[in-house]
């Protein structure tokens, strides 16, 4: 069997294997190893012992194949990434398997997924009250055009905040059913 390259594995498209929780893409860990073992037969892994930070841990996991050893390591964490406080065996085990991902993704298969993952956070601003100016603006405009207008302003003032969007979208909606319904 001839190993492939870096570049060649970090060619496989992994996005049919991936789900999103929140803002994250999980790759799945059965389908990683299973790339990795299709691609290498004699990779092994073994996972190194927990290290405690405080009441979070951290886990680590080493992969052999393609003739080298990688490592990485991973906190374990809940669903908006954010260290677990004195985590649970379930929760361990899952950071062990993200862990394993993460290190077969060293090697090509999924490295693309991380991308911007070590990039912090933005800011997302609280356009609450902005968007309380618009609702009036949307719901008291007279025409389709006049909605599509104050709409389009209206969004790109609040694209930053999701929650804002969302609030003048459905305003959108209801104002462009009522104008509708008053064309009839």
């Amino acid at each position: 069997m001839t190993m492939k390259t870096f570049n060649e594995l970090r060619l496989i498209n992994v996005n049919e294997h991936t789900e999103r929780k929140g803002k994250f893409t999980y790759l799945s860990w059965t389908w990683a190893v299973d790339q990795l073992l299709q691609n290498d037969p004699s990779a092994t892994w073994i996972f190194g012992d927990p290290v405690y930070f405080n009441e979070t841990v951290m886990v680590f996991c080493t992969v052999n194949a393609f003739g080298k050893s990688m490592t990485c390591q991973m906190p374990v964490l809940n669903n908006t990434n954010k260290a677990i406080q004195n985590p649970d065996a379930f929760a361990v085990n899952t950071a062990m398997q993200r862990a394993l991902v993460k290190t077969i993704s060293l090697f090509g298969i999924g490295l693309y997924i991380y991308a911007g993952e070590d990039l912090p956070d933005e800011e997302v601003p609280d356009l609450t009250v902005e968007a309380d100016k618009w609702l009036l603006a949307i719901s008291g405009t007279k025409t389709m055009d006049e909605l599509k207008e104050v709409y389009g302003a209206a969004y790109k003032a609040l694209s930053k905040d999701k929650s804002a969007v969302e609030k003048i979208a459905s305003a959108k909606d209801l104002q462009k059913g009522t104008l509708m319904a008053l064309q009839a």
